[in-house]
């Protein structure tokens, strides 16, 4: 758990220190200011039921359909071309539901993704139907 916590305290500073040298100033929103309501103790156990259930989190980059007989004679150095242009933002899906959208960083060596655009849960809902 203090491994994680360490990589986690990483990648805030890296990322601080990229939207610093961005000049890139921190905006905090109004409806952000508001006071958090309380929770009561019943809602606090039912949350505290679902935090720790596992999602799988995915960066899609773009999708392409082939047919299987092209697949097949997809070897090393083939290229696939995907439906999205270069530079589109990249979709961020939790268990295959589309959340944010994002753009890929490089921090410590390792791949990470900045959320641009976050669905609202209004649209994620629409979504659904």
């Amino acid at each position: 758990m203090a491994n994680e916590q360490d990589t986690m305290d990483e990648w805030a500073a890296a990322l601080a220190e990229a939207e610093g040298d961005s000049g890139a100033t921190a905006v905090e929103l109004d409806e952000l200011k508001e006071e958090p309501a309380q929770l009561t103790v019943d809602e606090k156990r039912k949350l505290d039921t679902i935090l720790d259930i596992p999602v799988t989190i995915s960066m899609e980059v773009g999708r392409a359909k082939i047919s299987i007989r092209n697949l097949l004679q997809l070897n090393q150095g083939s290229v696939v071309e995907l439906e999205r242009l270069a530079g589109e933002p990249l979709d961020v899906l939790v268990n295959g539901t589309l959340i944010a959208h994002g753009e890929v960083v490089v921090v410590n060596d390792k791949f990470g993704i900045r959320l641009t655009d976050v669905i609202s849960q209004i649209e994620r809902i629409k979504k659904l139907r």
